[in-house]
């Protein structure tokens, strides 16, 4: 006997683990299964399960339990990325709490072997919580980044790419987080909105060369007038930048600097000159339209200096303060940057050459995980040519080979790709894959897959060039193997490769690659993808260029973009806002039924999904509107026939219901295919509040009380397999109460392992359909005419039936007298006086209702409410009226103001039909 309600604390543990144990999250392996497979994106060792993870997941687990219901072999592989510098950081920081040697104190090797143990103990976390949420990956098969076996297939991509050329080191501008001291991605910087300032300052033109500079115009932009200037003004957010400056540029087209182009002007503090050029990138109408060029701090400045050959001067080291460079004036040397700043303004004030200084709002950049000002860098690091690896990648989103849902996804993938810019991949950090490449005494590079392979290359070189003979070689090597090590004229790079390195051979490195497994055979490619739109760039574009290269196939057919999860007011989550929903309190909550559910009935495509608990609460309901049903169904004796055909019932609420759940699977069904969730959702939730729970069970219980015995067994088969089809469809999206049902009306195999339901054409039965569905709004029809008309809701009024249906009248007297609480039906050629008509398919029902109450007295109520509405809105439109308050409150409060209005228009609209309704009496 069920309990009376769903214990979802107790239950999803427990079931976790039976479907764990009997084997179920692994592909089935039947002969002839048809694979599905999709890979995890895998979340940062690091990471605990945030919203973001739960619509994640939950979509992909409703795609896997889908699949594997129709009996594809599913493979869904999890596995943890090892998050090179949220990984480090969150060790060295336990180092500093615990007052343990720093990283750099204890060396390099300790420190990584610190990592490997904190990883073991503690890097688990999120894997655990994805389980609690029903995710049902084969965990047998969990991989992390920097497992042997991905370490394998990372280097030997390096080795070849840079044997094929496509690696290769060079000296470019980088992001550079001067408190990791290393290079990070663009998806690790944030740009941030502060309070800033704009200095603007004099730089002499050369031996004292003067021009006439515009400073008044006319209606059509001519200059009408004019002053003497011995200087070009430039401006800038960071003074200390400009002891780097290579040149000053202007627009060609800017007339104003047209008598100074091609010449020089003094950089001020530097006391070196340097040219006025003119280039592309300045705006004539921002600023002075005069733009500082300094090439080795700016990617802007960077593009221009390089397409105008000027030389760039590196002004910070690692730390971000000032280096000791020549070029620098001494007094700046070994300053932090920010101090450097002040000292410069300060001197340059002292030069007469301040001109002003605005206070301006700039958008900074800032690390992601170190909060500090980002530093554009000029550094050596190793770079891939990601601009040849992407013609391939292009060409297979073009020919449909993978293709994005919502479609529009693939304009953002080929906008990146077609303007791609090389990929830095080396970051100066411990924790990571250290890059396969060693450096000679001559600074010369060897690139192998292990020391001993680049001791060869460099051996063979170095005896090439005759840095010592053959013979030397081999009393060197000789010498080494005896003391069982290798031989150390050779320094190993000190770099590892930047996380999404190894994250973009994730499709295929996950099944074995490069070694041939029968997985890697059998899942490659990959059914599906599902991500967000922010690593479409870092990600999602990488696997498609090296799954191409190295695999000659698309990792995946289908990548699916979700939306972003905001709070229910449509702001983005963050911790200063305080609106962070944390996923697993609403599990504790609510269950993770509730939760998944939630997050797949707002999945629409292309439509950010806004989520408040109450939504949550109201899916547990539906839930719980579920379970009591179910009860409903074992309490009457409804059990699941395996020798049922629902093509032979004869009475037409079974048929009804029959054509209606066979509807539903093929709503359901197509929805998914098309990664419609919301609307898959939405057809469930219908057909199991709406139809079953709402009309059929009410439909079945005179049936049930009856005395047709062969009515009622027919009802109890056919209402026992309409919940086994709702516990099937729903399974999906909601797991744990659709298998803890499942299992309890019938000793079989797990629901996680059923047969989906498809669309059967047979069970198809439109009269019984219509012929339904016009009692249902007969009832519905009256329902809605009583409650407007304000009838006494114990009151049992009568119903006149006027038209052709007479039949369907006299089929359905006693269910239509039940639940629309009627005294009598009868029919009648004409309706009677003081009735309400309500036109019903080819007939009228009228209802006399005006012995049941004072009609004088209801249209005053009417009035008196409809006035009192429009009273509300006036109130509204003066508020909304107001300029003050429409732009200084909260747009969550305007935007309550306006729903506050759409409803007392919606409700003044009903009570109008109401009052004529009565009027017409």
């Amino acid at each position: 006997m069920l309990e009376k309600s769903f214990d979802f604390t107790a239950a999803e543990a427990r079931l976790y683990e039976e479907w764990e144990k009997s084997g179920a999250f692994k592909p089935s392996g039947k002969e002839g299964a048809d694979a599905y497979s999709i890979v995890i994106p895998p979340p940062n060792v690091t990471g605990s399960l945030h919203m973001g993870h739960a619509l994640n997941n939950t979509l992909q687990d409703i795609l896997v339990r889908f699949e594997r219901m129709r009996g594809k072999s599913v493979l869904w592989q999890p596995g943890t990325d090892h998050a090179g510098i949220a990984t480090q950081m969150v060790v060295e920081r336990q180092l500093m709490e615990n007052q343990e040697p720093s990283r750099r104190d204890m060396g390099r090797d300790a420190f990584v072997e610190r990592v490997w143990k904190w990883k073991e103990e503690s890097g688990g976390t999120i894997i655990n919580q994805l389980k609690r949420l029903g995710a049902t990956c084969d965990w047998s098969r969990e991989r992390f980044t920097m497992d042997e076996g991905l370490s394998k297939a990372v280097v030997k991509v390096f080795v070849q790419l840079h044997k094929e050329g496509l690696i290769y080191r060079d000296k470019r501008l980088v992001n550079w987080d001067p408190k990791f001291e290393t290079a990070i991605s663009d998806l690790e910087v944030e740009n941030k909105e502060v309070d800033g300032h704009f200095w603007h300052f004099k730089y002499p033109l050369e031996n004292g060369e003067t021009y006439e500079f515009p400073i008044a115009f006319d209606e059509d932009g001519e200059p009408t007038e004019w002053e003497t200037r011995d200087y070009i003004s430039i401006a800038t957010t960071r003074p200390e930048t400009m002891l780097g400056d290579g040149a000053v540029a202007v627009h060609p087209s800017d007339k104003r600097y047209a008598p100074i182009v091609g010449k020089r002007c003094l950089l001020p503090l530097a006391d070196r000159y340097i040219p006025i050029i003119t280039d592309e990138y300045p705006d004539p109408d921002f600023g002075s339209g005069a733009v500082k060029i300094t090439g080795a701090h700016d990617f802007n400045d960077y593009q221009v200096a390089r397409r105008n050959n000027i030389k760039l001067y590196e002004l910070l080291d690692t730390k971000g303060a000032m280096l000791d460079a020549s070029y620098i004036p001494a007094k700046y040397h070994g300053m932090d940057r920010f101090e450097a700043r002040k000292a410069v303004v300060a001197d340059i004030e002292a030069q007469g050459l301040l001109i002003k200084v605005e206070d301006k709002k700039i958008m900074q950049p800032f690390g992601d995980r170190s909060n500090v000002v980002i530093e554009p860098m000029l550094t050596d690091q190793w770079y891939v040519n990601a601009e040849e690896l992407a013609k391939p990648a292009i060409k297979a989103v073009e020919e449909g080979r993978t293709r994005f849902i919502p479609e529009n996804w693939s304009k953002t993938y080929f906008q990146w790709m077609n303007n791609i810019e090389p990929w830095c991949v080396s970051r100066q950090l411990w924790w990571g894959h250290r890059i396969p490449a060693w450096y000679g005494p001559d600074g010369s590079i060897f690139v192998a897959e292990n020391e001993e392979e680049a001791n060869k290359q460099a051996i063979a070189k170095y005896v090439a060039d005759g840095m010592f003979t053959r013979d030397e070689a081999n009393e060197m090597l000789l010498e080494a193997d005896n003391k069982g090590e290798a031989i150390h004229i050779l320094r190993r790079d000190e770099d590892v490769l930047d996380t999404w390195f190894s994250s973009a051979l994730w499709p295929f490195s996950t099944l074995g690659w490069p070694d041939e497994t029968a997985e890697l055979k059998r899942y490659y490619p990959t059914s599906t993808l599902v991500t967000a739109h922010d690593i479409i760039f870092f990600w999602v574009a990488r696997m498609m260029m090296d799954g191409l290269h190295f695999m000659d196939e698309v990792p995946f057919k289908d990548v699916y973009i979700h939306a972003l999860v905001l709070d229910e007011h449509g702001q983005k989550m963050s911790k200063s806002k305080g609106n962070v929903i944390d996923p697993l309190l609403l599990i504790d909550k609510y269950g993770a039924d509730a939760l998944r559910f939630t997050l797949a009935a707002q999945a629409a495509q292309g439509r950010n999904i806004r989520l408040s608990e109450q939504r949550v609460e109201g899916y547990r309901n539906f839930g719980t509107k579920l379970w009591n049903a179910a009860r409903f169904c074992e309490m009457n004796e409804c059990k699941p026939d395996p020798a049922f055909d629902p093509g032979s019932v004869n009475e037409t609420i079974n048929q009804w219901i029959v054509h209606e759940a066979n509807q539903c699977a093929a709503d359901v069904t197509r929805e998914i295919e098309a990664f419609r969730f919301n609307d898959a959702a939405g057809a469930i939730y219908k057909f199991v509040w709406n139809v079953f729970c709402d009309w059929y069970l009410e439909l079945a219980k005179p049936v049930f009380m009856g005395d047709d015995e062969g009515a009622k067994a027919e009802t109890r088969k056919a209402a026992a397999w309409a919940l086994d089809r709702i516990l099937t469809l729903l399974h999906p999206f909601m797991p744990f109460i659709t298998e803890e049902l499942w299992t309890s009306f019938a000793d079989r195999e797990a629901l996680i392992t059923s047969k989906w339901p498809s669309y059967d054409a047979s069970l198809e039965n439109q009269d019984a359909a219509s012929e339904m569905s016009w009692v249902v709004d007969l009832i519905t029809n009256v329902r809605s005419v009583r409650q407007e008309m304000n009838v006494p809701a114990g009151a049992k009024i009568p119903l006149v039936y006027i038209g052709p249906d007479k039949d369907l009248i006299a089929r359905h007297d006693n269910v239509l007298t039940r639940l629309a609480r009627l005294a009598e039906i009868t029919t009648a050629d004409a309706p009677p006086k003081g009735a309400v008509q309500i036109v019903h398919g080819n007939g009228i029902a009228a209802l006399p209702v005006a012995d049941f109450m004072d009609i004088d007295e209801e249209k005053a109520r009417l009035e008196k409410e409809i006035a009192k509405a429009q009273g509300e809105i006036a109130g509204i439109e003066k508020k909304l009226a107001n300029k003050n308050f429409v732009e200084r409150a909260p747009a969550k409060v305007v935007e309550e103001q306006h729903s506050r209005k759409a409803g007392f228009e919606a409700q003044i609209a009903k009570l109008n039909e109401a009052l004529d309704r009565l009027k017409g009496l």
